[in-house]
């Protein structure tokens, strides 16, 4: 009687598997370890504290934006949203408003722009390219006429406790803004992962119009995710202008394509529907070694736009090659 052979087949190492699902991860260490050699003092506790600090900024907006362009949207105005939400912010507290509640303002403002920015791209049937290009413009420029082209400071800002503690304080040696930045990616993780408004997020980027006839409110869906990426970008704005104890009115320039080059460099498809926060969140933190590994180097910041310029292009051309195949 021929015997019967029980066990499984054993499933064949597929490299090209593993470099598609850990590939950014594999940058980042490659990243950290050739800085590394260039440069020892990238890896003492001070410094990798500060490119933490540095980087919580770019990757709370960027978890924002992943909800976007998993929409298969875009979003160039939260860079403005965080200029100007951080102006209103530091005025408010400037004229005597409790610094929580002038937070809180800020906060709401950000996610209110945000709010229109998705009513534009769901009810108008604008491009998000071209919606947000105007609402960056528009919001930029009133960033310009509230504070007069002039950066904000008062005394009230160095005095608040409450409000220097959210860019400058410690919790267990940690800077806050690290703590920000984890709480952020645990929620938004969670969201993205776990709940309805998250499967609805990847249905409308996969296929906006069978995800409508599967019951999702395109419309709102699309609303609540600008909405999230122009809180992201407030939120972002209230870190960076308690770390300056003051409000600039050219603050977040350019931020938009660092949180963008994060996204993408993170694994999510420009084409929408594919994509996982976490890797956002490497992402982020291979933008912020390759700033702080140039600094630690000396490097020109004129040579630093080149180089960034060019991971994003390699980045792109990568997602394109992977939607092609």
């Amino acid at each position: 009687m021929q015997q019967v052979d029980n066990e499984t087949p054993k499933k064949k190492f597929d490299f090209k598997q593993i470099i598609s699902k850990m590939g950014t991860v594999i940058a980042l260490l490659i990243l950290v370890l050739v800085v590394t050699i260039a440069n020892p003092g990238f890896l003492q506790p001070d410094n990798l504290l500060n490119l933490l600090r540095q980087t919580s900024i770019n990757a709370i907006i960027a978890f924002g934006m992943t909800f976007v362009i998993l929409t298969g949207g875009i979003d160039l105005s939260v860079g403005s949203i965080l200029a100007f939400t951080g102006a209103v912010t530091a005025s408010t507290i400037g004229s005597g408003t409790p610094a929580w509640l002038a937070v809180l303002f800020g906060l709401l403002l950000g996610a209110l722009f945000g709010c229109l920015n998705g009513f534009i791209i769901a009810y108008g049937k604008a491009a998000a390219f071209i919606a947000t290009l105007a609402t960056m413009t528009i919001f930029r420029g009133a960033t310009y006429v509230f504070t007069d082209g002039n950066p904000i400071s008062s005394n009230a800002l160095n005095n608040s406790f409450l409000f220097q503690y959210v860019g400058r304080g410690y919790l267990f040696g940690i800077p806050f803004p690290i703590i920000i930045m984890v709480v952020a990616f645990l929620i938004w993780f969670v969201v993205l992962n776990k709940t309805a408004f998250g499967r609805k997020t990847y249905a409308l980027g996969g296929n906006e119009r069978a995800a409508f006839v599967a019951g999702v409110n395109t419309n709102k869906t699309t609303i609540l995710i600008y909405t999230i990426s122009g809180l992201m970008a407030s939120l972002a704005g209230m870190i960076l202008t308690s770390r300056l104890s003051s409000a600039q009115p050219d603050a977040g320039t350019s931020y938009e394509m660092d949180a963008i080059a994060a996204v993408v460099l993170g694994g999510t498809s420009l084409a929408g529907g594919k994509g996982r926060i976490t890797g956002t969140l490497v992402g982020a933190l291979i933008i912020g070694t390759l700033n702080n590994g140039m600094n630690l180097l000396g490097i020109s910041s004129f040579y630093q736009q080149i180089v960034k310029g060019v991971v994003i292009l390699i980045a792109v051309l990568l997602d394109r090659k992977k939607n092609k195949a």
